[in-house]
């Protein structure tokens, strides 16, 4: 069996349809979606004709060097893809956007999430004599375009998308036009945008504030947009959709000052630190977040609380998120470089500390044992979402039961390994309650509760392996 390395990625997308300085603009637009990927990034362009591109490894000024961008200077056209992989899939060969170079034409490629059948559609592929040069779960949707026999490219991208499933934002470049399609279930974000007249479109509207274009409107689940020197064009490749927007974007993954469906990630994230003091009332001296993702947590926190919010702990700014380093010794040396304490904050003061996840438990047993080498008093640790009890197969990098502590310990449990002296999750009815405040359609909460709104092909999920021991 195939192990589709790429699976269980977090990435970042842009595209622009008609801009003299496209790549450049992609280029900025992916300093700003670096956060959602820093391992690899890319940039494929079109002059109407053929498709070219620059890739490389690392960080995106690693990446793709000024000469490289000089070099697609020219192209009004652009894709652009920043990327996370899973351990072992650190290559080149997998950096995205992809360039299928076809008697059909050419054709760029970029997705973010992840396809739940893509092993299935491989080996059916290869049987009939595809050939893949990547382990990436993307490359099936290029191989699907190509083996398609119509001549309407949009056609055939519908029909392609409904052989697939799982989570995805797919950006595919034709040299005459860009197509833009978001999943049937809206799992990872994706925006609409206008920048000198031309339409863009990114994962997070952070990047729309990067190179100063204007955020129309959220791209629809099912939805499928056609860019071209017609403009725009709306369409959709099924009406079976429905709503279940990722719920770690609200809570982790987005920037605070990116947006969804208008309304700020800074304000929801400060609204879910209201709920869990709500559902905490603990008394305390000081709030402080663990910078930065809960910094709007604990904001809330304090506001709610009347408990002083400061800045507790301090944040080494060169060292990478931890949650998706893709070795666990790296992801504990990293830990200890990353929050440094500042002890007139702490010393001597009963400390809430604000977090927005806890996934396999390495950077809280770190923050607790340093708060308390710092002289707190006590350290209490309160979490913005519900425990994560269950994988992620639609794009997160946590595939295990065994890489989550949540899964395997009861609060008590962890409480004893954290060394803290109390823990409290926010509920997964708190957390909706908030995200239906801002206007949300629905969300993914299946980290949270196992309950997997997209079918799962390629994986037997550790619940139907332990039915099947039992005769289940």
């Amino acid at each position: 069996m195939y192990d589709i390395r790429g699976l269980n990625e977090e990435c970042g997308v842009f595209g622009i349809w008609g801009h003299p300085n496209a790549a450049e603009l992609t280029y900025m637009a992916l300093h700003s979606l670096q956060h959602r990927g820093q391992e690899g990034a890319g940039i494929v362009c079109s002059d109407e004709k053929n498709i070219y591109g620059a890739r490389g490894m690392g960080l995106l000024p690693e990446a793709i060097s000024e000469v490289k961008l000089e070099s697609l200077s020219r192209f009004h056209h652009a894709i652009g893809h920043v990327r996370y992989a899973t351990t072992g899939a650190s290559e080149l060969s997998n950096v995205q956007p992809f360039i299928f170079k076809h008697s059909k034409g050419d054709i760029g490629l970029a997705h973010n999430g992840n396809l739940t059948n893509a092993e299935q559609i491989r080996l059916a592929l290869e049987s009939e004599g595809a050939i893949f040069q990547t382990s990436s779960d993307s490359e099936v949707l290029g191989h699907l375009l190509l083996k398609a026999k119509s001549d309407n490219k949009l056609n055939n991208l519908k029909a392609s998308l409904n052989q697939i499933k799982g989570a995805f934002s797919f950006l595919v470049l034709h040299p005459e036009k860009l197509f833009v399609a978001r999943d049937a279930h809206g799992v990872r974000p994706l925006m609409l945008g206008k920048v000198d007249g031309a339409y863009c479109v990114a994962s997070e509207t952070c990047a729309f504030t990067a190179v100063g274009a204007e955020y129309i409107r959220d791209i629809e689940p099912g939805e499928v947009l056609t860019l071209s020197h017609e403009g725009l064009a709306e369409d959709a490749y099924t009406m079976n959709t429905q709503s279940n927007m990722c719920s770690m974007e609200y809570v982790y993954f987005a920037r605070p000052d990116s947006e969804f469906r208008k309304h700020s990630l800074y304000e929801i994230r400060k609204a879910l630190g209201r709920k869990l003091y709500e559902e905490m009332n603990i008394a305390a001296d000081v709030v402080i977040g663990v910078p930065d993702s809960s910094l709007q947590a604990a904001k809330g926190f304090s506001l709610t609380s009347g408990i002083p919010n400061e800045q507790g702990l301090l944040k080494n700014r060169y060292i990478g998120r931890t949650f998706i380093s893709p070795d666990q010794k790296m992801r504990e040396r990293a830990v200890r470089m990353k929050h440094s304490p500042i002890r007139d904050v702490i010393e001597g003061k009963r400390v809430v500390v604000i977090d927005d996840s806890i996934v396999r438990g390495t950077t809280s047993k770190f923050i607790v044992k340093t708060l308390k080498q710092a002289g707190a008093k006590e350290v209490h640790m309160a979490i913005s979402s519900p425990p994560l009890i269950h994988p992620c197969y639609y794009g997160i990098d946590v595939s295990t039961h065994a890489e989550l502590i949540a899964a395997n310990k009861s609060i008590a449990e962890i409480e004893a390994e954290l060394e803290v002296d109390s823990l409290t999750y926010l509920s997964v009815d708190g957390m909706h309650e908030v995200f239906r405040s801002f206007d949300s359609k629905g969300e993914c909460n299946a980290c949270f509760t196992g309950n997997y709104p997209i079918e799962i092909v390629d994986h037997v999920l550790p619940e139907e392996k332990e039915k099947k021991k039992k005769g289940v």
